[in-house]
């Protein structure tokens, strides 16, 4: 029997080029094999890196959430002029948070019997309201608070504070 094997083999040699040894298409198999590997790999790297990332931002964005609520209100730049910012009101944050003028008048509008128009706040805090020009940068100052959630507007347009 190893006689025929060995009588097939040597008649088949005939056809096969003596150079060939198959090594050329293994290698481009084992290429095309590695390939998905290495994507794989580089995939799952990315991955945990992007894991990492998320955890990272998650504990920033909470310790930057603590600050934010804790820190005084800062000046901001509007046209080259320097402009203080009102923060939302949220559960728990005092009148303090707010600049020095509104904190004013936020106690004026407490300190009044009921709802109060922007003339009475301006006597209440000092501001000549004899002159409609001297009251329209007064009632921009209370829709302010108003947006933020620091007091309420009535319809006809008297200010109210929020409890």
């Amino acid at each position: 029997m190893f006689t025929e094997l060995g009588g097939l083999l040597r008649s088949c040699a005939c056809w096969i080029p003596s150079c060939w040894n198959g090594s050329p298409r293994r290698a481009e198999l084992d290429e095309l094999e590695e390939r998905p590997a290495k994507q794989l790999a580089e995939v799952r790297g990315e991955r945990d890196e992007l894991a990492v990332a998320e955890r990272v931002l998650e504990r920033v964005s909470k310790q930057l959430a603590v600050e934010r609520a804790s820190a005084p209100p800062t000046p901001g730049q509007v046209g080259g002029q320097a402009v203080m910012l009102i923060p939302h009101r949220a559960p728990g944050m005092e009148e303090d948070m707010l600049p020095p003028d509104r904190q004013r008048i936020l106690a004026a509008v407490r300190q009044a019997a009921g709802p109060v128009m922007a003339r009475d706040v301006g006597e209440l805090v000092g501001v000549d309201v004899s002159v409609r020009a001297k009251r329209e940068p007064l009632r921009s100052k209370l829709v302010g608070p108003v947006d933020r959630g620091w007091m309420r507007k009535l319809p006809d347009g008297r200010f109210t504070p929020r409890p």
